[in-house]
């Protein structure tokens, strides 16, 4: 309970943003869903820098968790196909970057100086950061984790930039082009944005995606544990 409070106490306003990168992606949507069904032309025949207006304003609403990852992925799938398709991985990389500039800035490195006074804790949070490309791949790859809210987590840990942005764009690829693909294929933009139709093989896929997550992330937490363990064992052995 100490910790918790402690936790809470030293950390508002970090814990209080995950929270709304939580609940923001549900509000954008339903807004944009709305907007969308009540022009659906809205998106259709852009100009060269309206394409490029587009792709910076959704990276924007993806970096604040406006607007979740797979929505952008449908939308921008149905109306630009698969010319879009660059751009769409532009603005997943300028979101991811966005958002970890933000979260950055933010917490100040106050969850990791809050960590010293718990050095397993510490001990833990170190042996991921070793390991941080599949651990950023793997929170990506799941389709059922929040993508603004995943940056602000790496960030606060403090993982390399540039092993941050590789793995984002890396491990969104393989459930993005799903959905964009799914996008290109809809003849109804706010039935694929209500209830997009998967199908048998698509829902495998993801379930696939989210049991990879899964383990490999278990994996990952359950080695970073024990190496951090060991060591402290180590420690205790020689003083």
């Amino acid at each position: 309970m100490t910790f918790l409070k402690e936790l809470f106490q030293k950390n508002a306003s970090t814990l209080l943003s995950m929270l709304l990168l939580v609940a923001m992606p549900v509000v954008g949507s339903s807004s944009l869903s709305y907007m969308l069904y009540s022009n659906q032309a809205l998106l259709q025949n852009l100009s060269l820098g309206q394409a490029l207006l587009y792709f910076v304003v959704i990276a924007f609403t993806m970096a604040f968790a406006l607007t979740p990852t797979t929505f952008v992925a449908l939308a921008t799938g149905f109306y630009l196909g698969w010319a879009g398709l660059p751009g769409m991985v532009l603005a997943y990389a300028l979101a991811a970057l966005v958002g970890y500039t933000v979260a950055s800035r933010l917490d100040h490195g106050k969850m990791t100086a809050f960590l010293h006074h718990f050095p397993k804790a510490e001990a833990v949070m170190r042996e991921l950061k070793s390991e941080s490309l599949q651990l950023i791949i793997l929170t990506r790859i799941s389709p059922v984790l929040p993508f603004a809210l995943m940056t602000f987590v790496l960030a606060v840990m403090r993982i390399d930039r540039r092993r941050f942005l590789l793995g984002s764009v890396v491990g969104m690829l393989p459930r993005s082009l799903f959905f964009y693909w799914l996008g290109t294929k809809a003849q109804d933009v706010v039935t694929l944005l209500r209830n997009p139709d998967t199908g048998t093989a698509g829902k495998l896929l993801l379930l696939g995606l989210v049991v990879v997550s899964l383990f490999g992330l278990y994996y990952i937490f359950d080695r970073a544990l024990k190496r951090a363990l060991g060591r402290s064992a180590g420690n205790s052995e020689k003083n």
